[in-house]
């Protein structure tokens, strides 16, 4: 597992043993980073049930502002700062120890990009999508970038926020959320 590109461009990153973390695969992580490619530079991250912390370090990598990774694991806490550590992008980061619905519940900051991928088998990825928009925690043209099983079908949402296009990659896939900006600023 390694950074595709930006100022950490090529560097391994540390991954966790065992089973219970699933990073996400090189080929959905291109292609991610693909579609987000012009969404990054100089915007906030948050990347919640971070394991390894790759989305948010290829973030830094690429210009975002900052990024907060969020993980219950203290093992995955420690790997991420690790990671970071490696990647010489501990200066805009920050590592959080705790539940990530509990972290959005009280965030009070809105951030630009959302990675959510939690353990599949649980129901924290249709919860956290509907926090995010319940609490409105996207700026406005904000991102939610939501991995899953490919066949599982997501939850639309109510606006100002809306579902984009999914991609599917054998049995992984990703949904964009998007929020629309604000009427009243734009012009």
């Amino acid at each position: 597992m390694r950074v595709i590109t930006g100022s950490a461009r090529g560097r391994r990153l540390k991954e966790l043993e065992g089973m219970e973390t699933r990073p996400t695969t090189d080929r959905v992580k291109e292609s991610m980073f693909s579609v987000l490619q012009f969404e990054i530079e100089g915007r906030t991250v948050l990347d919640l049930f971070a394991g390894t912390g790759q989305l948010g370090i290829e973030c830094l990598s690429r210009g975002a502002k900052s990024a907060v990774f969020v993980d219950r694991r203290a093992d995955a806490v420690k790997l991420i700062r690790e990671n970071l550590k490696v990647t010489d992008l501990t200066d805009r980061a920050r590592v959080i120890a705790g539940d990530s619905m509990e972290y959005l519940k009280a965030l009070r900051q809105p951030v630009d990009l959302i990675f959510l991928d939690p353990p599949y088998q649980s129901d924290l990825l249709e919860t956290a999508i509907a926090h995010i928009a319940r609490f409105d925690i996207l700026t406005p043209h904000g991102i939610i970038i939501a991995e899953h099983p490919a066949d599982k079908v997501l939850p639309a949402l109510a606006p100002p926020y809306r579902m984009g296009r999914s991609y599917r990659f054998g049995k992984i896939g990703f949904t964009l959320y998007r929020r629309d900006g604000n009427t009243e600023n734009e012009g």
